[in-house]
């Protein structure tokens, strides 16, 4: 279940996404298979190549990418997450998500 986000935020993603940028989107989420997460961070490019080897680069398995088309993402959760928001400059995302 997710939940925290803005419509707006969703469509800047999206377009983001669509544009073959990587983009980051935070919000909310309860999944009994993870207990003591809260947050997933959507980390999305629909350039697969490109998302493939951001994951290279931040030490994640690209295997675990999402390829939903139109929108391939890999869900970022866990204390990988704060680390590589920081590193993104994805600061909003951090403090509002109390993720500092």
């Amino acid at each position: 279940m997710a939940f925290g986000v803005k419509k707006e935020e969703l469509n800047r993603w999206k377009q983001a996404v669509l544009s073959g940028e990587i983009a980051f989107l935070t919000h909310y989420w309860l999944d009994p298979r993870f207990p003591g997460i809260t947050t997933v961070t959507k980390v999305g490019c629909s350039d697969l190549e490109r998302l493939a080897a951001w994951c290279r680069d931040n030490g994640l398995p690209p295997r675990y990418i999402h390829n939903r088309s139109p929108f391939p993402h890999f869900d970022l959760i866990g204390e990988k997450q704060p680390e590589i928001l920081k590193r993104e400059g994805q600061w909003e995302q951090l403090r509002r998500f109390k993720l500092l």
